[in-house]
């Protein structure tokens, strides 16, 4: 629950507006101009908000077809203040525990890991990264 805690207070300070509907953000990183990642209002009600979450690659760098960049759906719960991944590719309905070996060879943590993943991705964003578009009507 650490990491929900902490990935709700990242996510809150990368992306402020995520309660308008339809909102979107985009960070890119001055190291890596050739990716940004994408945040994306799915879903807003007024205590929950779904957000996806991805990797967006420039055209001429996105041509390998063995190599899928990730997709993340999170739940934000605003009177919680946690920010669960609920899906991950597109695989959904993780148990929290698994015996090992499991049937389709899950971690043992695997919701864990999505978790402590997105936190990563986060703090990178938020040590590295930078915003292509103004906040709130300043000057980049």
């Amino acid at each position: 629950m650490a990491d929900c805690d902490a990935n709700y207070f990242r996510l809150m300070k990368l992306f402020p507006e995520m309660t308008r509907e339809a909102a979107e953000r985009k960070v890119g990183f001055s190291h890596d101009r050739d990716h940004e990642l994408r945040f994306l209002v799915r879903e807003n009600t007024p205590y929950t908000t779904l957000i996806e979450l991805s990797q967006v690659a420039s055209a001429g760098n996105n041509t390998n077809p063995w190599f899928r960049l990730p997709v993340m759906k999170l739940r934000l719960y605003h009177d919680a203040r946690v920010a669960e991944v609920v899906s991950c590719d597109g695989v959904r309905h993780v148990k929290s525990r698994y015996g090992y070996p499991n049937r389709k060879m899950y971690q043992q943590d695997e919701k864990a890991q999505w978790n402590r993943f997105l936190g990563e991705w986060l703090s990178h964003c938020l040590a590295r990264g930078y915003y292509p578009e103004p906040l709130f009507g300043e000057a980049p």
